[in-house]
């Protein structure tokens, strides 16, 4: 076996108290929805205005249930809809995993153009700051599914290769976790920060909501080289993965936005 760093044994459950248990994941949701509700209160706040601070209080509950609900879904229809339709009860059993990006991305979507037309708000407005907000979340989920040993990456001969406890083989793997979480999270992040600096930008709907749409494609698609694909999938055709196919739906609609609201005339506010 190649050489690899000892995995930090951290207990996926930070609080356990009878049958009532916080775990680490379930934390990293709440601290990217709430760190993320106070950035959007701050964006919004930012010439030209997108919405009162009771709104975005409001906003914060729908994106929520977007998160919980479309997460959960998409997990369901995308990754193993024969057994759930088998087993339709174990579909509400989140409590034993299973949360799909794409599908929680999805019920935002959603969630924030239901809000933006029942509040009269510019949806692409209300898109471009959740967007600059999603990477604190995608962050802090991705550290927790390296707490939690989980989503692994492919074997791997990097000095910073670490062998995880889940996994029943016992071999070096690329930490793909943290690297979703560098790129999908940091990088992600920094980026849309440094453009939502720009009134001009910010002036544009759906530039920033495309930027993330395209960039998180392109960080996910990158980082799925890296990343050891779900047994019950495996590889699909060519060699690609789940995660970079439904990642193309994605990029497409950032570059539509992006060159969309390059098009279009500013719209102050």
């Amino acid at each position: 076996m190649a050489l690899a760093l000892p995995f930090p044994m951290i207990d996926p459950v930070l609080v356990e108290i009878g049958p009532f248990a916080i775990r680490w994941y379930a934390l990293a949701y709440i601290c990217g929805l709430m760190i993320g509700w106070r950035y959007v209160r701050h964006l919004s706040a930012l010439p030209p205005t997108i919405m009162s601070r009771e709104q975005v209080d409001d906003l914060l509950v729908w994106v929520t249930l977007g998160v919980i609900l479309g997460g959960r879904l998409g997990y369901v229809l995308f990754y193993q809809p024969g057994y759930y339709l088998g087993h339709p009860l174990e579909a509400l059993a989140v409590w034993h995993g299973g949360m799909s990006f794409h599908g929680g991305l999805l019920g935002v979507l959603i969630a924030g153009w239901l809000f933006s037309r029942r509040n009269a708000l510019h949806p692409l407005r209300v898109g471009d700051a959740i967007a600059c907000a999603a990477p604190i979340g995608i962050f802090l989920g991705r550290v927790a599914n390296f707490v939690n040993s989980e989503l692994w990456g492919r074997p791997a001969d990097v000095p910073w290769a670490f062998v995880f406890p889940n996994d029943p083989q016992q071999v070096p793997r690329h930490p793909s976790q943290l690297y979703e979480a560098a790129l999908e999270g940091i990088v992600l992040f920094v980026l849309l920060f440094a453009l939502s600096r720009n009134r001009a930008i910010r002036e544009r709907p759906g530039c920033l909501g495309g930027v993330f749409l395209a960039g998180y494609a392109l960080a996910r698609m990158t980082a799925e080289f890296f990343r050891q694909p779900d047994a019950f999938i495996g590889f699909l055709a060519g060699g690609v993965t789940m995660g970079q196919i439904l990642s193309v739906p994605l990029l497409l609609a950032g570059l539509f936005l992006i060159v969309r609201a390059r098009r279009h005339n500013p719209v102050p506010g």
